[in-house]
């Protein structure tokens, strides 16, 4: 073979090899950063990953928020109508967060299928749900959810 051709052939390769490299490693980081919703109902049939951040969300359970008084920490329930999951997060709660409203909690399940959650999001307004939460409560057949008024929740 040609030097030059045979130059060129190691230049081709050194640049597929690299590029592979580049896209699997792109793909990995990707992968990491991504956070999947779930439902109570999924949650307590165990099919989320524990210990891997992920978005549980659902209704706080009316009568289940409690405060620490001496800290930032809050514990909580959400459910979807089928399952109830407990959720635990230390920090200033959104304005907007209340019991029988939906929320998204962002964090951790632990190994006793409790999330820990780093962050919580509330909704906006009244006429808002989470399309998530939205999802997760029709197909749960939540029955407090009204499928006519499909951002409302009665209590």
């Amino acid at each position: 073979m040609n030097p030059v051709r045979k130059n060129r052939l190691r230049i081709v390769l050194y640049i597929v090899f690299g590029s592979s490299l580049a896209a699997v490693l792109g793909l990995m980081a990707l992968d990491e950063n991504m956070n999947y919703f779930y439902s109570p109902v999924e949650l307590a049939a165990g099919k989320a990953p524990v210990d891997k951040t992920i978005r549980g969300g659902g209704l706080v359970v009316v009568g289940s928020h409690q405060r620490d008084t001496q800290s930032l920490a809050n514990t909580f329930s959400i459910t979807d109508g089928q399952a109830i999951i407990k959720v635990h997060y230390t920090g200033i709660l959104p304005d907007l967060f209340r019991e029988g409203q939906g929320v998204i909690a962002v964090g951790k399940l632990n190994a006793s299928g409790e999330l820990m959650a780093d962050q919580v999001l509330a909704k906006h307004d009244e006429n808002y749900m989470p399309p998530e939460v939205e999802g997760a409560l029709k197909q749960a057949g939540h029955p407090d959810y009204s499928s006519s008024s499909p951002a409302t929740v009665t209590n």
